[in-house]
């Protein structure tokens, strides 16, 4: 029962009084949806498939990105794995399955590869960088190929990580032809790569095979069910965990223990 002097809305008040309240449920619905996305990239076989998101899931972290520090040292395997630790650093280890086309490799690396090389260079674990091809068709696979073939070319530690960087701040879209040979060779000499014959390593694709086979050999190996994966003593980390920097590093000082 209305009171006295209480004004009675009219009908198209009333239904815009309801529109409203619906736009504001659904407005809410889509928030809480946005937050529960996450890009992950599924692969069967080597089959990549991605679901939106990630970007705004990452950015409303409430653990910021840490600043960089000093850098461990760093070995190119002949395997084409990267390790960076302190000497006699063996354990807790930390293996990142990466693939240079991937958006959410790039992203993670934007807001935990600092966390990576801190805790290297604080010799807390030993990171173990695993460059790999997950897609099976182009022109993704072809530009994870040109990108990780090129990656193999560079020998020296240090000028791998610049490079490293380079590719992740240059990634191409997944829908158009990228990582092209010229580009890659003069990313190299930016990252410092002045070794000879590294333009034709590069432009010939000289390790795009040994890059196939690789990739093959570790999905097979690891049972990946897509990158970025990270593996803390064998066992594959929470995405929750490695997109987080805090917990992250929470997580393997704990291990270090």
């Amino acid at each position: 029962m209305m009171s006295k002097g209480e004004r009675v809305m009219s009908k198209g008040e009333r239904a815009k009084s309801a529109r409203e309240k619906i736009r504001a449920q659904q407005a809410a619905e889509r928030a809480r949806e946005q937050r529960k996305r996450v890009v992950t990239y599924m692969t069967v076989g080597v089959v990549a498939v991605a679901a939106v998101g990630l970007g705004a899931w990452y950015a409303a972290s409430k653990s910021q990105a840490e600043l960089a520090g000093d850098t461990a040292p760093t070995t190119v395997q002949s395997d084409g794995s990267v390790v960076m630790a302190k000497s006699g650093v063996a354990k807790p280890v930390i293996d990142i399955y990466e693939d240079f086309q991937c958006p959410a490799c790039k992203q993670m690396e934007e807001v935990s590869g600092s966390t990576f090389r801190n805790l290297a260079a604080e010799g807390l674990a030993k990171v173990v960088y695993h460059p790999i091809t997950i897609f099976s068709t182009e022109p993704t696979k072809g530009n994870s190929v040109r990108a990780g073939a090129a990656a193999r070319c560079l020998t020296d530690g240090k000028q791998w990580l610049a490079f490293h960087d380079l590719l992740y701040k240059n990634q191409p879209s997944e829908t158009v032809e990228g990582f092209k040979t010229d580009q890659l060779v003069t990313w190299a000499k930016s990252a410092g790569a002045t070794a000879a014959g590294i333009d034709t390593c590069i432009t010939g694709q000289k390790n795009a095979q040994a890059q196939l086979d690789y990739s093959a050999k570790v999905n097979k190996e690891q049972k990946l069910q897509g990158t970025p994966t990270v593996k803390l003593n064998g066992t594959a980390m929470d995405n929750n965990v490695v997109f987080t920097p805090k917990d992250l590093r929470d997580a393997v000082t704990k291990a270090a223990k």
